[in-house]
């Protein structure tokens, strides 16, 4: 017998057990990766806490003048797998009432999203993109104002007779529905 009249070798078999071997190390695989990435994106999928209770201020700051005063909201803020302690993420006018009544509105004008301005002088708030105005309730002053609906009232509470605790909670700008954002 001639060296090419030799039947083929074990390389066939060897090669289709190789070959099965890694497709179901590569099926098994699959479960423990994808268990990994679920685990791994799973801060990404967690809906965002809007509309949570966060202290603004003491009653004693605010003073009893019904003149609202604007105020940071700060919170600590959980992006994905960062924590940061205190990071302002946002303002809020609040306006004190008799019988220590408070009343906050949100800073950010319905319109285009911009910071509205509480001016002193003419007992408004006023949007310096658009120049949108508002009563000292938050309701739309001037007809013309290019804002869709007045400032967004926010809910507030008070807590151990001095704290005060705002429902911060953004809302969609540019529409006449009070829309939250996630």
């Amino acid at each position: 017998m001639t060296h090419d009249d030799q039947p083929p070798g074990p390389q066939r078999r060897v090669f289709l057990q190789q070959l099965c071997a890694t497709a179901a190390g590569a099926v098994l695989g699959t479960v423990p990766f994808g268990a990994g990435l679920t685990v791994f994106f799973d801060p990404l999928r967690r809906p965002a806490a809007a509309g949570r209770a966060v202290r603004v201020a003491s009653l004693d700051a605010l003073p009893a003048d019904g003149v609202p005063r604007r105020f940071p909201v700060v919170e600590a803020r959980v992006d994905a797998w960062n924590r940061i302690p205190a990071v302002p993420v946002g303002a809020v006018y609040l306006r004190r009432r008799a019988g220590n009544q408070v009343e906050a509105l949100s800073a950010i004008c319905p319109h285009a999203g911009c910071m509205v301005n509480f001016v002193p002088a003419l007992g408004r708030f006023q949007c310096p993109c658009h120049n949108s105005v508002f009563t000292t309730e938050g309701r739309i002053a001037d007809p013309a104002s290019p804002a869709p609906r007045g400032l967004d009232a926010l809910e507030v509470s008070l807590r151990a007779d001095n704290e005060i605790y705002v429902n911060y909670q953004r809302f969609a700008a540019g529409v006449a529905e009070k829309i939250p954002l996630a």
